[in-house]
């Protein structure tokens, strides 16, 4: 054999390898695995995964990250961490949407722990919603405590990838916002926090920089967002990494929808990707993921089976081992 040709033969496995190498550590999977659309639809789960167990192996069988979205609606809890983190492959992964009340978000009384509400004033029970400044800095300091208590099963198996804070449209730049998310990182310290924005000041022109120079000196992973445009709350689809972990999150296209009043999640996310939509961003991810050691993908279009579409159509663009049943054969 011609030793040109040897020559070229091992660049190009090298290159193979090389490319399989980087697309290792990007994971993909969707943001929920029980949104009652998606369950509905019967185009997801075989006939046979009819229980909560049932469904997580399955799910985990297709995809090895998941983003647990019910943390942002109610306090996670131990028992239902054992269980994930015992029906689930080793190499399985769990990103939390944290509590609605730690990003400032309103948050029903009824949400909160029955034992916080009862040590609560009068004042504050009377209302219908409650934000982190209206309870007294030892039930905050519980809710902190409980929901760090909650993770700590996975984390100790290491299942536990990040813990989302998506800050509302009304939090915007300044000295107290960034205080505020350093506050947080110290309250979690254990466990690894990403930020996303859902106030386009943060990215303008004049922001941009400093608020990646932020979250660079706090070693925080900005969440990068595909999501409808034109609106006072739409963050412009900005390709960035801010640490060694990078995020990038899809919420779908919807414009009808995406503002719209009492509508549930699943039809504020309603859309379904098309390939050229796409494809654009398996590039931008396959290049974020050069940059980092870990790469999270999540699909929020949750619509019935949507979310799991798009991820399947990602998995399959990146040529990743993120697809379970491309690397367990």
């Amino acid at each position: 054999m011609p030793v040109g040709f040897l020559l070229l033969q091992i660049r190009t496995v090298s290159r193979m390898t090389a490319s399989r190498s980087e697309m290792a550590k990007i994971r993909v999977g969707t943001c929920s695995w029980t949104d009652p659309t998606l369950l509905r639809s019967g185009r997801f789960y075989p006939d046979s995964a009819r229980s909560a167990e049932a469904r997580l192996q399955y799910y985990a069988s297709q995809f090895n990250i998941v983003e647990v979205d019910s943390s942002y609606y109610a306090l996670p809890n131990e028992r239902n961490s054992y269980l994930w983190a015992e029906r689930t492959p080793d190499d399985f992964v769990f990103d939390f949407k944290v509590f609605r009340i730690f990003t400032q978000h309103p948050t029903p009384l009824s949400a909160l722990p029955k034992a916080i509400r009862n040590e609560l004033t009068p004042e504050p029970q009377e209302k219908k919603n409650l934000y982190y400044r209206d309870l007294p800095a030892e039930l905050v300091d519980e809710l902190w405590q409980r929901f760090e208590s909650a993770l700590l099963p996975l984390d100790t198996v290491g299942k536990l990838g990040v813990v989302l804070f998506q800050f509302p449209s009304w939090f915007y730049p300044g000295s107290r916002q960034l205080d505020y998310i350093k506050m947080c990182k110290a309250k979690l310290r254990q466990y690894r926090l990403a930020v996303e924005f859902r106030n386009n000041v943060w990215l303008s022109d004049q922001n941009r920089a400093a608020t990646f120079d932020f979250l660079r000196r706090n070693d925080l992973p900005f969440v990068c967002v595909d999501e409808p445009q034109g609106f006072k709350s739409s963050v412009p689809p900005i390709a960035e990494a801010t640490s060694d972990m990078g995020l990038v999150r899809f919420h779908g296209r919807n414009t009808a929808t995406w503002e719209k009043k009492d509508i549930g999640p699943a039809e504020r996310f309603n859309y379904l990707y098309t390939e050229d939509e796409l494809k654009p961003w398996a590039s931008k991810i396959a290049e974020i993921s050069k940059q980092t050691s870990q790469m999270h993908v999540l699909f929020n279009n949750c619509y019935q089976d949507k979310a799991v579409v798009n991820a399947r159509q990602m998995c399959f663009m990146l040529g990743s081992t993120s697809h379970p049943q491309m690397t367990r054969e």
